[in-house]
């Protein structure tokens, strides 16, 4: 349905060249795999540790409809243990780079 929607605005609008849309959120959380399944093909790399795509990728869907994968984006730097433990939760944090208490 996104992906239909997307061909609907891109048609109504009137545009004589292609949308493009990025896609963006912490890392880690399936935006790769999102563009993945809406291409049904493997058209970026994608893994289970952040920090896998490192720059923008722009992906042709079809002619009207092209997506943008973008690394993942932390807002804020963590100043309290708790903001800290929010940000490892999410998985926004290699492992190898994790200090142990």
């Amino acid at each position: 349905q996104l992906l239909q929607l997307l061909k609907n605005y891109s048609r109504s609008a009137g545009l004589k060249t292609s949308i493009t849309v990025g896609v963006v959120g912490y890392p880690n959380v399936g935006k790769s795999s999102l563009i993945n399944s809406l291409k049904r093909a493997k058209a970026v790399n994608v893994g289970s540790t952040p920090g896998v795509t490192t720059a923008a990728q722009l992906v042709s869907i079809d002619k009207r409809v092209k997506l943008m994968d973008c690394p993942g984006i932390v807002f804020a730097r963590a100043r309290t243990a708790e903001e800290e433990a929010d940000v490892l939760l999410r998985n926004c944090v290699k492992v190898e780079k994790m200090i142990d208490l």
